[in-house]
């Protein structure tokens, strides 16, 4: 049984609400001003809420802006009942998050069949929403004990091999198991790196002053940090030969770590996701004092479907390729840009060429 909350100052108006919903096996609830029902919108999470727009103290705006403000009612449908239909209070409704219109006076009908329709919507983002956090589930659970299972494990098992048995090995052959043994360390801690930076930046998305602190930064001299760290990711990988970096001079307001962050993710997934000599382009350039930085290359790609679905801790075909990592570097990314005051943008042909592009300001 859906629970509606009414919110409606003039009594009779209200209470005939309340009986046409209990005809047709709703839930109602009455509020008589605007101030009850926001309490009352909190306390009982209502499945859909009517509220009149003029209302003395607090009218439905206020109620609307209130409601949206909060996480627990945010994304509750909200539909405004109202004796006028003025441009301006539509648009400055819309604006704040309202579903639906009603003019009053209206037929049983009409106001039947709006909340049909609203919780019907409803109903479908909240299947959708389930499903996705579903797939975010399986993902975690699938992805996350096998990345961290995989480096502790070469960890472990070189470093008791070299306790247990260090007299019968031969220097080189030592050398080689602690050159494993570091380089599964630092995948395991660039792992752990991106899953505690994932989670500080959905923090700062919710506070104010983070992001007021972050997009003060500044950073200058870009070209030559990207062309240091650039150079010593390709070497890693064993593909100096396939790195052209076009590169031109510019401040940006980020700072020199997060700008850092952003190349490193989209360069190893330029290097990842593509064969060892085909070329990987780096290039920064400022147009409309916009700094923009962009990598390409030639490798496996995206269908627009799958660019759409990018997310955190999503990965595609990963069973088909055996593919390491958890899907946070473009996630990262994006997230960064943003919080910055800039753009993230994906352009793809399947088996030919990507190119990643972020967009911030100088």
């Amino acid at each position: 049984m859906a629970k509606i909350l009414v919110i409606e100052d003039e009594e009779s108006i209200r209470e005939n609400i309340l009986d046409l919903l209990e005809a047709e096996n709703f839930q109602g609830i009455g509020a008589t001003n605007g101030r009850a029902g926001i309490k009352l919108a909190i306390a009982q999470i209502p499945d859909l809420i009517l509220c009149d727009m003029m209302m003395p103290e607090i009218d439905g705006h206020a109620v609307l802006k209130a409601l949206r403000s909060e996480p627990l009612t945010a994304t509750i449908p909200f539909i405004f009942l109202t004796a006028k239909a003025d441009k301006n209070d539509i648009r400055t409704g819309m604006e704040l998050g309202a579903d639906d219109y009603i003019t009053k006076p209206c037929t049983p009908q009409e106001l039947l069949k709006a909340i049909a329709i609203r919780l019907e919507k409803y109903k479908t983002i909240s299947k959708q929403s389930q499903k996705t956090l579903d797939e975010l589930r399986t993902n975690i659970s699938m992805s996350l004990p096998h990345e961290l299972r995989t480096p502790l494990n070469a960890i472990l098992g070189f470093s008791e091999l070299i306790l247990s048995e260090y007299q019968v090995f031969e220097k080189a052959e030592i050398l080689e198991m602690i050159g494993q043994i570091n380089t599964s360390g630092h995948r395991l801690y660039r792992l752990i790196q991106n899953v505690l930076l994932y989670a500080e930046l959905e923090i700062a998305a919710t506070n104010p002053e983070q992001l007021k602190e972050m997009r003060s930064s500044e950073f200058s001299c870009v070209k030559s940090l990207l062309t240091e760290k650039a150079r010593q990711q390709a070497k890693q990988v064993n593909r100096t030969d396939d790195l052209h970096l076009n590169l031109q001079d510019s401040s940006v307001a980020i700072d020199s770590i997060k700008l850092t962050k952003i190349v490193e993710e989209l360069l190893d997934n330029a290097f990842k996701f593509s064969v060892e000599g085909t070329p990987v382009f780096l290039s920064t350039f400022v147009e409309d004092r916009t700094f923009i930085l962009s990598v390409k290359d030639q490798g496996r790609g995206l269908t627009p479907d799958r660019i759409a679905q990018l997310e955190a801790y999503r990965q595609f075909d990963r069973k088909l390729y055996q593919q390491a990592g958890l899907g946070l570097g473009l996630a990262i990314v994006q997230r960064l840009a943003e919080l910055h005051g800039g753009r993230f943008k994906i352009e793809s042909l399947p088996q030919q060429e990507t190119i990643v592009c972020v967009s911030l300001p100088i």
